[in-house]
C-alpha cells in the first residue's frame, strides 16, 4: 500500500435542500451517504421530480432556485437537529417541513413546488460526495482569465493541493483518499457537468465560460465522484492522504 500526502481540506459545504446555495462549514460528520444533512430535502414539481438545473428520469430543470438557501441550524455533529430552513432571495426564512415554505416557492417560481425529505429515491447525483482541488481551480482560473469561485462547483469538499499539477486528480481515480483521522474515501470517476455550473446562485454571478472551458479542455468534467468508506468526522484544516494499492 502507498500512501502519499496531497494536501489539505481548505472548504467543506453541504446543501440541506438540493439545487438551493450551500452552506459552508468548519467541520462536519461524515456520514455513509455524505455529509451528515447534505441534500437531505429537496423541492418536487408537480410530476414527482426533484428539482434541479437539468432534466434526467429523476430531475426537472427549476431555473433560479439557486438563488435560494438552505441551512441547517447545528454543529456539524447532530443527528438530530430540526428541518433546515429554506431561505429566499429577499431574505425571509421557512422550515423546510413548513407547509408556508412550499407555498413560497409555489408563489416565487409560478408552479407547484413542493418541500420533501429524502425517501427511497435519492437526492444526490452520481456519488453522495463529490472533491475539487485547487489546482484544478486555478488551471481553470488560467482558461478563464479571471477568478473562479469554487462554490460554483457544489462540491462537498475543497481540496488545497498546492503546488500539484492542473487536473492532479484524475491521476487519483479508483485509489482510496484517508482525510484526517479516520474518514476514508473511494474515489470514482471525474464528476461530470452541466449548465448548473455556468448558472447564478446566491451570492454567485452567472458565468458564461465555465462549461464552455471545460468542454473543451476536459470532457466536460471536474472534480472527483467520491463514496464513503469510513465514515467520521472531518475538519478544516485536515491532511488528505492518497492511499493506493501496489498495482493502481
Amino acid at each position: 500500500m502507498q500512501e502519499t500526502p496531497v494536501g489539505n481540506v481548505q472548504a467543506l459545504y453541504r446543501y440541506p435542500v438540493k439545487s438551493t446555495a450551500g452552506q459552508a462549514l468548519r467541520t462536519s460528520a461524515v456520514t455513509d451517504r455524505g455529509l451528515l444533512h447534505d441534500r437531505r430535502w429537496a423541492v418536487y414539481t408537480d410530476d414527482g421530480g426533484i428539482a434541479s438545473g437539468k432534466r434526467t428520469r429523476r430531475f426537472r430543470p427549476v431555473p433560479g432556485l439557486m438563488q435560494w438557501s438552505s441551512v441547517v441550524e447545528d454543529n456539524g455533529m447532530d443527528t438530530d437537529a430540526a428541518p433546515p430552513l429554506l431561505l429566499s432571495p429577499d431574505g425571509l426564512s421557512y422550515r423546510a417541513d413548513d407547509p408556508a415554505a412550499s407555498r413560497a416557492l409555489s408563489a416565487a417560481f409560478g408552479r407547484e413546488l413542493t418541500l420533501r425529505p429524502e425517501t427511497a429515491v435519492g437526492h444526490h447525483d452520481e456519488t453522495p460526495l463529490h472533491l475539487v482541488t485547487t489546482s484544478s481551480l486555478a488551471a481553470l482560473e488560467a482558461m478563464a482569465g479571471g477568478a473562479v469561485d469554487d462554490r460554483r462547483f457544489r462540491a462537498n469538499i475543497v481540496i488545497d493541493t498546492g503546488s500539484q499539477p492542473a487536473f492532479c486528480e484524475d491521476d487519483w481515480v479508483g485509489a482510496e483518499l484517508v482525510l484526517g483521522g479516520g474518514v476514508i474515501l473511494r474515489l470514482g470517476e471525474g464528476m461530470p457537468r452541466c449548465v448548473m455550473i455556468d448558472q447564478a446562485q446566491a451570492g454567485v454571478p452567472a458565468e458564461t465560460k465555465a462549461l464552455t472551458l471545460l468542454g473543451r479542455h476536459h470532457s466536460t468534467e471536474f472534480g472527483l465522484q467520491a463514496h464513503v468508506l469510513r465514515t467520521g468526522m472531518l475538519r478544516i484544516g485536515d491532511p488528505v492522504t492518497l492511499r493506493r494499492s501496489g498495482n493502481l
